[in-house]
């Protein structure tokens, strides 16, 4: 220790504070819920027990909380110095975080501000002009250097994450509320005080699979995901190392011929096959050490492709095809499929292998249908989401329309076969049409894999049993008169069973 410092040590040592048992118990609350996963039903109980408050919504409890812990710092800071790193024990630890905690809040304004401007940007990393005050503050209340862009670079994920989790998902039932705590999981591990020490730079080892129907909004739920991850700061260019829209990177493996798939997910060498007129980079080239792939419909690709995939995602080499040089792959892999993983690992079209290698995580997006059961309200809410986002602003009378029609012509047992992606739609068909009377397509897979469930439970009855045969072959004919016509019955009796099928 250098004489200066030791004349710190002496100063600080005899300026230090002892907090009392009051303040001990606050920090001591902040220190278990700071940082932690905000949608877990504990957080919200210790927010609301710190800021004595039993009625606000989450965002104002945070900001209730992060007013109070400010307060308190304020308060100890005038007793005496406010160093953690001459404190002792779990005062020691429970006055840093409350630190953190602070620095954090103090500039979530400026960081939601620059997601919004990096998302105009797009791909070019936009300036950081509140770096210097963000870091300046941490180094002053005892963080180094190295430490101080390492929790600035933390601060900068935690609030995309808040962003892309709380306001990307619409609804406020149970299932989208457990949603929100699995992928806010899924981005700091269970336990964040573990991720900022030892694995933000390690998420590459962790792939996740998002299972749920078609329309349910895996996208949105890879996209929160993918654009959370951890990205230093660049202190000498006074931005972050890159863009979050450059660092998510998706592909639909369902739109490539299998000729093709390989060189959408490895890229081609000029001359390689007839037609590859040139390179070309695949998605692996492109993602970045930071970033993450999502490959969507992973149950679409045959086995040879999902060797090559598995191998990829072990190793973390590939070559391009036509090409011998080896090539590193650093990102994360999200997969996703609206098919039964069961039934996909059970029927062979997902090597075990393959599926282990996948399923670090597993994350299921709920159907609309799940929610309404849960909360009939959630289809207002989306529904007044998809207006606002239509119409560029909050339009109370073209809701209260819209929900009109749909409780006049869609039935409380209509099941929303295309989800959220189709409820959207039904807005903006009663918006050009002033009707929507529902879908009655249903996927021959789906079709299949509910009766088969009807019938090893016991549950089907022959007339349900012959709605449902009526149903497929009017998927596969497209007209009552052909189905009337093969199963002898009356056009009229064909109608009802298909639409009992379809309200189901």
């Amino acid at each position: 220790m250098t004489r200066n410092e030791h004349l710190l040590y002496i100063e600080c040592m005899n300026a230090r504070i002892k907090l009392d048992k009051k303040d001990r118990d606050f920090f001591c609350n902040v220190h278990t819920v700071a940082f932690c996963n905000p949608f877990e039903t504990k957080s919200l109980e210790l927010y609301r027990k710190i800021a004595g408050d039993k009625k606000d919504s989450d965002y104002i409890l945070r900001e209730k909380v992060a007013t109070a812990v400010s307060e308190k710092l304020k308060k100890i800071s005038a007793k005496g110095n406010l160093n953690w790193q001459f404190l002792e024990g779990e005062e020691r630890e429970y006055l840093r975080m409350a630190i953190l905690y602070d620095a954090y809040h103090k500039y979530f304004d400026e960081f939601e501000m620059l997601i919004v401007n990096q998302i105009a940007a797009d791909n070019v990393p936009c300036s950081v002009p509140f770096a210097q005050d963000t870091l300046s503050y941490l180094h002053q209340n005892g963080f180094s250097k190295k430490e101080a862009l390492h929790y600035f670079a933390f601060f900068y994920q935690l609030a995309r994450a808040w962003y892309f989790i709380y306001q990307g998902l619409i609804g406020r039932n149970p299932s989208i509320e457990k949603l929100r705590s699995d992928l806010w999981r899924n981005i700091f591990t269970y336990n964040s005080r573990w991720y900022e020490k030892l694995l933000w730079d390690r998420m590459e080892d962790f792939s996740t699979f998002l299972v749920g129907e078609t329309g349910t909004g895996k996208g949105t739920a890879a996209k929160a995901i993918g654009r959370s991850g951890y990205i230093p700061f660049d202190q000498k260019k006074g931005c972050f190392a890159e863009s979050f829209t450059r660092n998510f990177i998706e592909i639909n493996l369902s739109q490539f011929p299998e000729s093709l798939i390989e060189s959408e997910l490895f890229g081609h060498k000029k001359g390689s096959f007839t037609g590859a007129i040139g390179d070309h980079k695949g998605v692996f080239a492109r993602c970045s050490r930071y970033g993450a792939i999502f490959l969507d419909e992973i149950g679409d690709i045959s086995i040879p492709v999902q060797i090559k995939l598995l191998k990829v995602i072990q190793e973390r080499n590939f070559s391009a095809v036509g090409s011998h040089e080896k090539l590193h792959f650093h990102g994360r892999v999200i997969a996703a499929t609206n098919k039964s993983l069961e039934e996909l690992r059970r029927h062979g079209k997902i090597r075990d292998d393959f599926y282990y290698r996948l399923c670090s995580d597993i994350i299921v997006v709920p159907s609309l249908n799940q929610q309404i059961a849960e909360d009939h309200n959630s289809i207002i809410i989306l529904v007044e989401h998809v207006v606002q986002k239509i119409l560029g602003e909050s339009a109370p009378e073209q809701l209260k329309h819209i929900m009109e029609i749909l409780d006049k012509e869609i039935d409380s047992s209509y099941r929303w076969p295309g989800n959220v992606r189709e409820l959207e739609q039904a807005v903006r068909r009663i918006l050009l049409t002033n009707h929507y009377s529902g879908e009655i397509y249903r996927s021959p897979d789906s079709m299949i894999e509910q009766v088969q469930m009807a019938i090893k439970e016991g549950s089907l009855n022959a007339q349900e049993l012959l709605c449902w045969y009526c149903s497929g072959l009017y998927q596969r004919h497209g007209t009552y008169e052909k189905v009337a016509s093969i199963t002898k019955l009356d056009r009229r009796t064909v109608k009802k069973y298909i639409m009992t099928v379809m309200k189901n």
